[in-house]
């Protein structure tokens, strides 16, 4: 057997994937976000929704802080989900142009916040709040384009942090290792997570969360096995048409991201652009996870090339490992 030249280069590899392992939630598909929203009624008055996620430690901690001329009546409060959902009428004695509104207590928190502030005739303005940035300024002249940015940065996040997500991805650049493969198939599972992040977004498809969590993590675990059994020259049947597991796959994949977004739900009147830019987010987040994926095997390709097949071997057998904790955790806990 021939020994391993860079035994620390497969080691690190096998560290990174368990520290991504133990930072990874049981939980899929969740979006830290809550959700900050204004909407002018009338010249002094605003509707004010408040959605604070309870995993994202909001609830009860930040508030919405406006300016003490605003008298909140009506307040409604409301648990949907696994979110906390308020609603208030907003009473001002002069505009809220050019003055700050905001979240009291988010500096407390690691958790981040969509704002979205919809005044009577104007763009919507759309920012994001942090417990750095804990206030924005409503300005005159709200740029059209905030939404879109603001959505685009949210996909390319949960792609990135959404652990289950980002290993179906790598394990399928690690079972296809050519760029030109990888690319179709990654491009297949795109077009199929698109349909239905839309249909289940707009309301005209759906399935219960718990079960597509669960069969997300089958979908790695899959994958898994596929990598571990691959011999290079016996194609195995996700071998031979990988855009078709790719394609089925990301069909649940994408009730897993519409359950994300539904947590903080579309900004209304924005709907088509939030929803195009967010997956354009995610499809720009699943290409880093490639372009890394990619780099990392190079490396290893290069610098000990007798050590890809083992160490893509324990990458699969991690990623198994991973994937099947986060079943018996979804299923049965």
């Amino acid at each position: 057997m021939t020994r391993c030249r860079h035994p620390g280069l497969v080691g690190l590899i096998l560290v990174l994937l368990v520290i991504l392992a133990g930072t990874g939630r049981a939980a899929a598909d969740e979006l830290k976000p809550g959700y900050l929203e204004l909407t002018q009624t009338a010249p002094l008055s605003w509707r004010l929704v408040w959605k604070a996620p309870l995993k994202a430690g909001l609830a009860g901690v930040a508030t919405p802080d406006l300016p003490p001329d605003c008298v909140i009546t009506a307040p409604h409060s409301a648990l949907v989900g696994v979110v906390v959902a308020t609603e208030e009428t907003v009473t001002c004695t002069r505009p809220l142009t050019g003055r700050q509104i905001g979240l009291a207590g988010l500096e407390s928190t690691v958790s981040d916040v969509l704002v979205r502030i919809a005044p009577i005739g104007q763009p919507v303005q759309a920012a994001r709040l942090t417990a750095a940035e804990t206030h924005v300024t409503v300005r005159e002249k709200p740029d059209r384009l905030n939404v879109a940015r603001t959505y685009f940065v949210l996909g390319v996040e949960h792609i990135l942090t959404g652990y289950d997500h980002l290993l179906f991805v790598v394990s399928l650049v690690l079972l296809l290792r050519t760029g030109w493969r990888i690319a179709k198939t990654v491009t297949s599972f795109t077009l199929a997570h698109s349909i239905t992040l839309a249909g289940a977004s707009l309301g005209f498809l759906g399935l219960p969360r718990p079960p597509v969590e669960s069969t997300i993590a089958l979908s790695i675990i899959f994958l898994a096995v596929e990598i571990v059994k691959s011999d290079g020259v016996h194609l195995r049947w996700s071998e031979r048409y990988p855009w078709a597991v790719a394609f089925g796959f990301g069909l649940l994949h994408g009730f897993g991201f519409a359950g994300a977004l539904a947590e903080i739900g579309l900004p209304p009147g924005e709907t088509p652009a939030a929803l195009l830019t967010f997956n354009l987010g995610v499809e720009a987040g699943q290409l880093i996870i490639v372009a890394v994926t990619l780099g990392l095997v190079a490396a290893v390709r290069h610098l000990a090339p007798r050590q890809v097949p083992r160490a893509t071997v324990a990458a699969g057998y991690v990623i198994g490992g991973l994937s099947s904790a986060w079943f018996i955790a979804r299923t049965f806990v």
